[in-house]
């Protein structure tokens, strides 16, 4: 069950953040963009959903408004509910959250490192825009239209 995330919730979807992007720390050489977010903040102004299965929050999705397309700033699972077609879930919602919005296109990035999101993202029939460095992070942006 997909619904908006409470201050209640932000502790684990914290705890999600630190498990599963901790991995990429070496590879990147500093932990990545969303260990740095401040994840009430996001929650209190309405940005995030939380996948809750089974009675527990296992994953959690971030949506910005832009000008002319819904940003999918952030995505994540738990490591240990990987595998079960939740990051799946959270991607059509993004999409169906983008039409119903009136955007024809969606957009998101990650690290260049992420070299396994990038794959995923293609599979899902997102294009690489171009890639840039922000806040000392290189980013690959990527858009899908829907």
């Amino acid at each position: 069950m997909l619904r908006p995330a409470t201050v209640a919730d932000v502790a684990t979807i914290e705890a999600i953040v630190q498990a599963a992007y901790s991995p990429y720390i070496e590879r990147i050489g500093r932990k990545p963009g969303p260990m740095l977010e401040d994840y009430r903040q996001q929650v209190e102004a309405g940005h995030v959903h939380v996948l809750d299965n089974a009675g527990q929050v296992q994953g959690f999705i971030i949506l910005l408004n832009a000008d002319n397309h819904l940003l999918l700033e952030n995505l994540a699972v738990a490591p240990d509910a990987q595998g079960l077609g939740l990051g799946r879930q959270l991607m059509d919602f993004a999409e169906h959250k983008s039409l119903a919005a009136g955007y024809a296109t969606i957009r998101l990035y990650t690290h260049v490192a992420m070299t396994e999101n990038i794959t995923l993202y293609t599979r899902r029939g997102y294009v690489e825009t171009h890639r840039i460095e922000e806040h000392g992070l290189h980013r690959v942006y990527m858009t899908k239209r829907l």
